[in-house]
């Protein structure tokens, strides 16, 4: 996020335990966080669309925990290089970088 200040308005987060200390994380980076309702994930569209493409490669229920960093830079590579009907069959990638 320091990388492309600009670029972040706020961190939107669901309710769970994990994000108990998000205070700390808005001290940290100066971005209030923001949290969607309960029971509404469709005011993180984009985060549940993920989820599921991740699931593509993570079975739900894998724990992540013995995952390596390269494990995770390949599974974020093939997202972020994935044609989406939605971007015009452009790559996140590529729109990220217009």
């Amino acid at each position: 996020m320091s990388k492309m200040s600009e670029e972040f308005k706020t961190i939107t987060a669901d309710n769970g335990t994990e994000f108990h200390q998000y205070k700390v994380v808005e001290r940290a980076t100066n971005y209030p966080y923001s949290f969607a309702n309960p029971h509404h994930s469709w005011e993180r569209g984009t985060n549940e669309k993920t989820n599921g493409l991740i699931r593509q490669y993570l079975k739900k229920g894998t724990s992540m925990q013995g995952l390596t960093q390269q494990q995770y830079n390949i599974i974020a590579a093939k997202l972020n290089t994935r044609q989406r009907k939605h971007l015009g069959y452009k790559t996140s990638e590529e729109c990220f970088y217009e």
